[in-house]
């Protein structure tokens, strides 16, 4: 195992006992809701999110654990967001990363409440000990619910629900990924910055970091979701093309895609350049996105 895969397994560590600790035990009433959220918050992802935010968190000096609460509060809208979009009046997928998901392995409504526990459990989680200064505190709140919600990552899945069968130019795309899956990604550097008293400075070079990673994120999964193992994706192959889905491979090709997402990896190292090797974690993570067969 690589050093990087170290820090990424003791990341993976580190997130999957924080959300232990802040999920309601399964024995807990009602049992069948608290089954379901351990369910899809368990299910086989790499937690690329809070490891972000423990990264940043680390780069600019932050313990430990002053990150497990955003950490867990990121991940939990996470899987949250993910319950919903495999919903039948959304993406209605049958499997999430090879396993069924939540509305087929219990049934449509525990999956809504299922959504609704974790996105409401996450909020709660954040409203707790993490720093001294209060301001500090709301401020790591406001910036999740924005990132969260219709200005963000649910503004993104509007746009995208809206686009079926639309043509969308590489900007309107681009807009929309920003939203859908980058927001989740920026804020999750962003709180872990802002968890370590960073600098103005810090917080915006981290921020265009974010953004690079976040597009190339996404244009990653496209590529995957045409060239990508079925098993390991948890949908067909080519699923959002069959559903007329507009995609970096269809607008750009496929090498164009590929070129794309090594541009913005190019842009995220360099915006990386003011930080020392500290942030050498921050820039595996970039190459790692762009390189994931999964």
């Amino acid at each position: 195992m690589s050093p990087f895969e170290q820090t990424l397994t003791n990341y993976q560590t580190e997130i999957n006992n924080a959300l232990l600790r802040y999920l309601p035990a399964k024995t807990e009433i009602p049992h069948r809701l608290h089954e379901a959220m351990h369910y899809v918050t368990f299910n086989g992802g790499k937690r690329i999110r809070p490891v972000l935010l423990y990264a940043a968190g680390e780069a600019l000096g932050a313990p430990l654990s002053n990150l497990h609460r955003p950490a867990a509060a990121v991940e939990m809208i996470h899987a949250y967001s993910l319950v919903h979009d495999d919903l039948p009046a959304m993406d209605d997928d049958d499997l999430r990363r090879g396993k069924p998901t939540c509305h087929k392995a219990f049934d449509e409504a525990t999956a809504i409440l299922t959504g609704d526990a974790l996105l409401t459990l996450a909020f709660d989680v954040l409203s707790h000990e993490i720093s001294p200064n209060a301001e500090k505190q709301l401020k790591m709140i406001s910036l999740l619910a924005k990132a969260s919600g219709n200005l963000g990552m649910v503004g993104g899945q509007a746009i995208d629900l809206d686009s079926v069968g639309v043509t969308l130019n590489l900007e309107q795309l681009k807009q929309m990924h920003a939203k859908k899956t980058g927001a989740l990604i920026e804020v999750s550097v962003q709180l872990g910055a802002y968890a370590a008293d960073a600098t103005t400075e810090q917080i915006d070079t981290l921020a265009s970091y974010a953004k690079a990673i976040g597009l190339a994120f996404q244009v990653r999964d496209d590529i995957l979701d045409v060239e990508g193992d079925t098993a390991v994706i948890g949908k067909s192959q080519g699923a959002d093309i069959a559903r007329n889905k507009p995609t970096y491979p269809a607008l750009l090709g496929m090498n164009g895609a590929k070129e794309t997402a090594t541009r913005l990896h190019d842009e995220a190292m360099e915006a990386l350049s003011i930080f020392d090797e500290k942030a050498d974690t921050l820039r595996q993570i970039s190459a790692y996105i762009v390189k994931r067969n999964k």
